[in-house]
């Protein structure tokens, strides 16, 4: 159970005992077989403040992996595990660039500090006492963010664009439902209905069925879908409504829409296959991306596509040979050929690559990738060299 922080702890940490406090716990390992001897000796020297600190601590170790310059910050575990990371709070951050906007779930500022360096004026507001006072410790070097206790659902700024994160998680679960996100996702989009609004969802929300009249922005960092994106009218790319952009932290971020052509050919499998990054996946923009490519489609229902070269910084597998899904010429193939380290990627067909990989036993020394999917009714499975 997670530690549940008081108005008093955030006043405690962001004093100079407690910063204190924090720096000399910072020292101990907390790893999961020291917790217990290294809480028995906080306590001992800090007594009752002993979990305020070894929680903050070990959530902000937590953080570096998603929070830049959060080194020194205070979080609860929920607002930590729901703040956007920095590299998509910074993407959005740069499409409002000029504007003054308002956070209207604002929790512990991981918008709000993405924000500020690119717009005139911020304003931060949520219900939670203890979130926005730990969101004004985290922002205290901003002077252009003002902070306000507020419900989401009863507007209080005019002239701003409006940013919203409704939290995922309803009864200690996380949901997918839009009636069931804090605020319901229906209420705040009649409340700010006509408002130039942005709204951070979760990636698997079926866009279709709500209809959205702007446009929907799904969003990957490094290999992972983080979130989409709801923009209304007045801040979408006319004549752009589904988009996915690609942001990494080793290479330049790109984006694709809708907008573009999306013709492709229908041939038989080129020398490669390429698994299309997820926000491309997710946004349906998969002909989209194979157009802009060179690429085509195994199937057109599946959204692994092939050609003859793979784009430029993009993983693919270069096809070695092609079979009928059965398990035992499978097993004989990949004997034959000495194979070792197995990956399997699946789409379309109801397996478990887990499973799959125990039963045929690679026991040789090269590495191999098998890419099982549908072409027309048939199970096809690809053997790839792994790049």
């Amino acid at each position: 159970m997670a530690y549940r922080f008081t108005r008093d702890d955030v006043g405690y940490l962001d004093g100079a005992t407690g910063r204190a406090a924090l720096a000399e716990v910072g020292e101990l390992a907390l790893t999961s077989a020291s917790l217990l001897k290294d809480l028995e000796q906080v306590r001992r020297a800090h007594g009752d403040r002993a979990a305020a600190l070894v929680e903050t601590v070990r959530l902000r170790r937590r953080a570096t992996a998603k929070l830049a310059d959060a080194g020194e910050w205070l979080f609860t575990d929920d607002a930590l595990q729901q703040a956007t990371p920095s590299a998509v709070a910074r993407h959005r951050a740069a499409r409002l660039a000029g504007r003054a906007v308002h956070d209207v779930t604002c929790s512990i500022g991981a918008e709000l500090t993405a924000l500020a360096p690119h717009c005139p004026a911020v304003l931060g507001s949520d219900l939670d006492d203890v979130r926005l006072a730990m969101a004004a410790r985290n922002l205290s070097g901003h002077r252009n963010v003002l902070l306000a206790k507020a419900d989401a659902l009863r507007p209080c700024s005019v002239d701003t664009v409006v940013i919203a994160d409704p939290a995922r998680r309803a009864d200690g679960r996380r949901t997918h439902d839009p009636a069931e996100l804090q605020p319901p996702l229906p209420d705040l989009l009649d409340t700010y209905r006509g408002r130039d609004l942005a709204v951070k969802c979760a990636p698997g929300l079926d866009f279709d069925r709500l209809e959205w009249p702007g446009e929907v922005e799904v969003v990957s960092l490094d290999g992972s879908v983080r979130e989409a994106c709801l923009w209304s009218p007045g801040l979408a790319e006319s004549g752009v409504t589904r988009r996915a952009t690609v942001l990494s932290s080793k290479a330049a971020a790109w984006t694709i829409t809708d907008a573009e052509p999306d013709d492709i050919d229908e041939r038989a499998p080129g020398r490669w296959i390429v698994d299309p990054d997820g926000a491309v996946v997710r946004a349906g923009l998969v002909r989209h991306y194979a157009a802009k490519h060179g690429l085509w489609q195994l199937d057109p229902r599946i959204a692994y596509l092939t050609g003859d070269t793979v784009p430029e910084g993009v993983r693919g597998f270069r096809v070695l040979d092609r079979m009928d899904f059965r398990e035992k010429p499978l097993r004989a193939e990949l004997r034959r050929r000495d194979c070792g380290p197995l990956e399997i990627l699946t789409r379309g067909v109801d397996i478990d690559p887990d499973a799959l990989r125990s039963r045929l036993k690679p026991r040789g020394s090269r590495p191999h990738t098998l890419v099982v999917t549908r072409i027309g009714r048939a199970a096809t499975v690809f053997l790839c060299a792994t790049p």
